[in-house]
């Protein structure tokens, strides 16, 4: 049980953390807003965050459950596009913003911009049904529940982690140490890509 708990924590962990459009909008609220308004937006990302997990997770791992080739696919893709994404972490430069935020913003619009950045970022649906449903074939029924809840307990604890860490040293903080973030969750990622494109070579010479 907490082997499988730990595993999707980790990964869960490597795939919220890198500095993409979700962390940037609570980074940017902690930096521009009232320390409730940071907490607001945090939560409501960690909701459409697990949702988004729940669904990748589950939904192509049902699919690629019932069709072979269709897990093949998976597989490889997810491979290619994952160890893909650690690289391009590792060669990225982050950008901080202290201004781009409207302090003012209401909470509706504060929640639709979390869902924007969530359900609407066609690189965030694609990566986690890649990435999680990837990962959901190889695993049996009992093993699943934990690793999606390590996943979800990565997306809470990280994103609660980032407003506080923010809000407290908001003017610590700059490009460069985003940067080294990206590099060791890249890291992390390309390690579990290696992993896919181990399971699909298993497929293909001992199924």
């Amino acid at each position: 049980m907490m082997k499988y708990l730990i595993q999707g924590f980790i990964l869960g962990v490597s795939y919220v953390a890198p500095i993409g459009m979700q962390n940037l909008y609570v980074i940017n609220a902690a930096v521009a807003m009232s320390r409730g308004r940071a907490y607001e937006t945090a939560f409501i990302t960690i909701f459409f965050d697990i949702t988004l997990s729940i669904a990748s997770f589950f939904g192509i791992g049902l699919l690629i459950d019932n069709f072979y080739f269709l897990k093949l696919i998976i597989f490889f893709l997810g491979s290619i596009v994952v160890i893909y994404i650690g690289i391009s972490l590792i060669k990225s430069k982050p950008q901080l913003s202290r201004n781009n935020m409207d302090i003012d913003i209401t909470l509706y619009k504060l929640a639709a911009g979390c869902f924007t950045v969530t359900w609407l970022n066609p690189q965030a649906i694609i990566d986690g049904s890649l990435l999680l449903g990837g990962f959901r074939a190889s695993m049996s029924l009992y093993a699943c529940k934990f690793f999606i809840a390590g996943v979800c307990m990565a997306s809470f604890i990280w994103f609660i982690f980032l407003a506080t860490v923010f809000l407290v040293f908001k003017n610590s903080f700059n490009e460069n140490i985003l940067g080294k973030i990206n590099i060791i969750c890249g890291s992390v990622l390309i390690f579990y890509g290696a992993k896919l494109g181990y399971n699909f070579l298993k497929l293909i010479f001992y199924s």
